[in-house]
């Protein structure tokens, strides 16, 4: 069931009213029951995989509470294997055949392995990782061992999250399900503003970028130059519209029926440093891999060799994470690469800022970082959205070949219909649409983010706050792209 759908609004609106007109004790019931729903929508079998998946770390948080020494780690070992293993079969089982053929092709042997033809159940990866921190903090004594099944249950369910995040923590959200939620007219007017908000960035912003990148990245040979820089920055504004869109209409669901959900982005765009950016960028994501990977590998608590190791081994997994292809592993590699260089040449950085005299100009300088740090996460992401690696090489080679570019517009006129003087399939004032809700979207983050946003409309009377509310609905439906597309982190 999609975010922006009219299913799903007619679901949301049943759901909560159902949820604050029941006695407390039965609410549980009720939103295990509509996200089981929820679920079923897309592909109904594969709920069994996740009814698997919780009745094995139900019962290992159980076992490795009452357990000690050597069988807590076993039984974490056994859940961890469990999840790690259906993510494995599913996500990675094609992948690393087809890899495995490859090979075999190239040393003359023969390989019967065929492909198996599955798909991957919906946002496998995100309850996957879910219910592997619950039995991690189960296993560390950071978290009970929760005895309520249908609870836990609800815990990797809980539908709002379910498919694409945030990834939430057991210590955060479990308690949540115990708390009697009463109906707070403020919450609510604030979870729906927030769900308003990640609607207009799914369906205004991203889903009309979308139209370009899709065509310039589905068929690259047929463009070079201009067309690819504009897709590439089109696309790094689409991914973040459409996951912080759909962040936004999960917390803003939960937080309606009073339940806090963690902020997943803050600004990662005007992030000065690459290491910032990941301070920013998809929060519940980075902060598991820190927690659960990179500071039990050690950190940077270590040789720098083996912190720059940690680095590497962190981000290709975060690449592989993503997606079983190449591109998303090189799309890893080069976020460790740009970490590396962060650390190491830290003295230069300096240097050249004293030099160039861009410390004596503080504002200058921050502007110079972010937009150095946004080309450099703009770049990697070509690899995150080209369809293989030839594909993104391309890309790669052509991105600065502005001279069919220019060739084509002398030939076709300025004033030709043809966006850039290319076949695209949007035109100029679509164009211009899309340029101006990206600004749009921008300024609105900041003045958030300068905390005068909030201040701004509780100073204006109420009837121009209602006017902002419903003149944001009238630009979604005037402006929105009508086709209920699928939101980009669902494959993952």
């Amino acid at each position: 069931m999609l975010f922006n759908s009219f299913q799903f609004a007619v679901f949301f609106v049943v759901v909560t009213t159902l949820f604050f007109l029941l006695p407390h004790r039965f609410r549980w019931f009720l939103l295990l029951a509509a996200s089981c729903y929820f679920y079923m929508v897309f592909i109904p079998v594969y709920i069994l995989i996740l009814a698997a998946t919780i009745v094995v770390d139900y019962f290992a948080g159980i076992l490795i509470e009452k357990a000690e020494g050597k069988r807590r780690k076993f039984y974490l070992i056994l859940s961890l294997i469990s999840n790690v293993g259906f993510l494995a079969f599913f996500k990675y089982f094609n992948f690393i055949n087809d890899n495995m053929r490859v090979l075999a092709q190239w040393l003359h042997w023969n390989y019967p392995i065929e492909a198996l033809g599955i798909l991957l159940p919906l946002g496998l990866s995100f309850h996957t990782f879910q219910a592997m921190s619950y039995t991690i903090e189960v296993y560390r004594g950071r978290q009970k061992a929760e005895q309520h099944f249908g609870i836990y249950a609800l815990y990797v369910m809980f539908y709002p999250q379910l498919v694409a995040g945030p990834i939430e923590r057991p210590q955060n959200l479990i308690r949540q399900f115990y708390e009697k939620k009463v109906f707070d007219p403020v919450r609510v007017i604030e979870g729906l503003k927030l769900m308003l908000w990640g609607l207009f960035k799914k369906v205004v912003v991203a889903d009309r970028l979308a139209i370009v990148v899709d065509q310039v990245y589905g068929s690259p040979s047929e463009y070079s130059g201009l067309p690819f820089i504009i897709a590439t920055y089109f696309f790094a504004f689409q991914i973040f519209c459409d996951f912080s869109g759909y962040s936004d209409i999960a917390i803003g669901a939960a937080k309606v029926m009073g339940f806090d959900l963690m902020t997943n982005f803050d600004r990662p765009y005007a992030a000065r440093s690459i290491p910032e950016f990941w301070r920013r960028w998809h929060i519940s994501l980075s902060t598991w891999f820190r927690d659960y990977l990179y500071i039990p590998l050690g950190g940077n608590r270590i040789s720098r060799g083996r912190w720059y190791g940690n680095l590497m081994i962190v981000f290709l997994v975060s690449g592989l994470w993503h997606g079983a292809n190449w591109t998303y592993v090189i799309w890893g590699a080069l976020h460790a690469f740009y970490m590396l260089a962060s650390v190491v040449l830290t003295k230069l950085r300096y240097r050249f800022s004293n030099i160039f005299g861009l410390s004596r100009y503080p504002s200058l300088h921050k502007v110079f970082k972010i937009f150095l740090t946004f080309n450099l996460v703009a770049f990697a992401w070509i690899f995150f959205r080209a369809n293989n690696l030839e594909e993104a090489w391309y890309i790669v080679r052509h991105l600065f070949d502005l001279g069919d570019t220019l060739t084509r517009w002398q030939n076709l006129g300025w004033s030709s219909t043809m966006l850039l003087g290319y076949d695209i399939k949007i035109g100029k004032v679509e164009f211009l649409i899309a340029v101006s809700s990206i600004l749009f979207m921008e300024y609105i983050q900041w003045i958030q983010r300068q905390g005068t946003a909030k201040v701004f409309f509780l100073d204006r009377p109420i009837w121009f706050r209602w006017a902002t509310y419903y003149a944001l609905i009238i630009l979604i439906v005037v402006l929105g792209v009508d086709r209920s597309s699928q939101f980009i982190y669902f494959q993952f």
